[in-house]
């Protein structure tokens, strides 16, 4: 199947020819579908906390925190081409007649393109969009006027103006304040101020495309010395890319390799499960990980402020139990048989492993071996929305491969749909992954647990992409906060939808949730 010339390429990329063979493997047999048992509520799983649980567990974070090493995780390596697809196709289809201006004022719903021109003032990006448009020897007020919607768009998009359609998430004008404009990467250093800080230091860590290094690098000084001096406190910005080792072949409808124009194997990238290396590279105790684009204005921060201290204090709270009953089973190595059911209890009720079956006929020794196995890994505790329709994965709980029973998050792509029962625990499912999850990735002795063995390697999954116009197969690892994570210990926090506000396409940033002032327009959004 492979040529001589496709090994070689294949070496030169950095990439065993073993790990490509067994991807091509995996497209032909697929991916094994979870067994998932039940979805995961607050009555089975997902820890609903009370106002005074939530006191409690905000002032052991903010105690404790300065003891500890603390850094934000952002995955940002997406440009946000996809943010502006919808303007990519207008752009490329709209010439102007009659009719084709009558249908686009006929639509006015919040995702159409009216609305976004009705409204283009609003967004923080604006008066850039006009100088551009000036530099060009033209007028933004009359080519409105003129109805000339592909100049505007062309103005956003295009090399020759913002080229918008070639950043990152990361770098686009989201929020618009009386005296100034944040990107994301600006907002998560605010947030990073108001629950990350330890020491007087903020710590974020980026994971980007190796084409907009130099983009980020440029903006990141500058908005390290703006809010350095702003805010006093130390801000330290890093930097990390995708290995391109972990990208995957693309293969046809056939599973046969696929090639460009000039007989190339075609790699695409592994999905964001390709940055648990980044992730596993880091040396702090306390790890936030938050999507790029899920970012608010200083007068909607206090909710996710209070919430994200609070998973910590969660996360803080759970491993200092879990650091107890270690050393108590490491210490004492006769632990008296009352001791082994308060921890056996522990782990089933407080971090919902539940044992298989088998468990009740180990001896004292083997029970031991298996209770620490299962206390000894990294601690993740992640933040639950209730579900209102938002795609993406969700909790529940879902049987492993050494027959144990935990939580887990789970694609839809993870279920197998053709049986009634998976179905029917699918659409069961009463909350929704936002990507909030506070990790404890070291054990009680400081040291790091290698995050790259406890990856369940069988739940990778397989889409249908196209390039070029062309159909293709392609094959995600693990995702990050999926498999990669299976064999965490999990605990599922429910957390307000407030802190929950994802930039998916452009007119995203006409909700309310992204004005940095209040307006209208929170209502408007209601009326798709």
């Amino acid at each position: 199947m492979l040529s001589d010339i496709d090994i070689q390429q294949i070496k030169e990329k950095g990439i065993e020819l073993a790990e490509v063979e067994t991807q091509l493997k995996n497209f032909n047999n697929g991916f094994p579908c979870l067994n998932v048992i039940k979805a995961a509520t607050t009555t089975s799983g997902i820890k609903s906390l009370n106002k005074e649980e939530i006191e409690e567990v905000i002032k052991k974070y903010e105690t404790e925190k300065d003891k500890y090493s603390i850094t934000k995780f952002v995955p940002a390596s997406g440009a946000a081409t996809r943010m502006f697809s919808a303007l990519l196709n207008f752009m490329k289809n709209y010439t102007g007649t009659e009719e084709e201006y009558l249908k686009l004022i006929s639509d006015r719903c919040f995702t159409s393109n009216y609305y976004l021109y009705e409204r283009m003032e609003s967004f923080a990006f604006f008066e850039d969009l006009v100088e551009v448009i000036k530099k060009n020897g033209e007028n933004y007020e009359e080519i409105v006027h003129k109805k000339d919607y592909t100049a505007i768009l062309e103005a956003l998009l295009n090399e020759e103006g913002l080229n918008y359609k070639n950043l990152p998430k990361g770098l686009i004008k989201f929020h618009k304040y009386e005296d100034s404009v944040r990107t994301p990467l600006e907002e998560h250093i605010i947030e990073g101020f108001e629950y990350a800080l330890s020491n007087n230091t903020v710590n974020i860590h980026f994971t980007i495309s190796p084409n907009h290094l130099d983009l980020f690098k440029k903006h990141a000084t500058e908005a390290r010395i703006k809010y350095e001096k702003e805010l006093k406190i130390k801000i330290n910005i890093s930097f990390s890319i995708q290995d391109p080792k972990t990208d995957i072949i693309a293969v046809n409808s056939r599973n046969n390799p696929l090639k460009d124009n000039n007989k190339n194997l075609i790699f695409r990238p592994g999905g964001h499960g390709a940055i648990l290396q980044n992730l596993n590279d880091l040396d702090y105790d306390i790890i936030f990980i938050k999507n790029i684009d899920n970012v608010v204005p200083d007068r909607l921060r206090a909710d996710t402020v209070k919430y994200k201290k609070a998973l910590a204090g969660v996360l803080l709270k759970y491993q200092s139990k879990i650091n107890t009953y270690v050393k108590y089973l490491e210490v004492e190595k006769k632990p008296a048989t009352s001791n082994l059911k308060e921890i056996r209890k522990f782990i089933e009720k407080e971090l919902c492993v539940l044992p298989p079956k088998s468990i009740y006929r180990y001896s004292k020794r083997d029970k031991i071996k298996y209770y620490l196995k299962k206390l000894k890994r990294p601690l993740r505790v992640c933040g639950m929305v209730k579900n209102e329709g938002e795609p993406g994965g969700g909790p529940f709980w879902a049987k492993n491969a050494d027959g144990s029973v935990s939580l887990q998050i789970v694609e839809g792509a993870q279920f197998d749909k053709k049986k009634k029962k998976q179905l029917k625990v699918f659409n069961e499912a009463t909350h929704f992954n936002p990507v909030d999850l506070v990790c404890g990735v070291k054990d009680l002795n400081g040291n790091k647990y290698d995050l790259m063995n406890l990856r369940d390697n069988k739940t990778g999954i397989i889409t249908k992409k196209s390039k070029d116009g062309v159909s293709l197969k392609a094959q995600e690892l693990p995702g990050l906060w999926n498999g990669s994570m299976s064999d965490w210990n999990t605990i599922f926090v429910e957390v307000p939808v407030s802190t929950f506000n994802p930039v998916k396409i452009i007119n995203d940033l006409l909700r309310n949730e992204h004005m940095a002032v209040e307006t209208v327009l929170h209502e408007q959004t209601h009326e798709v």
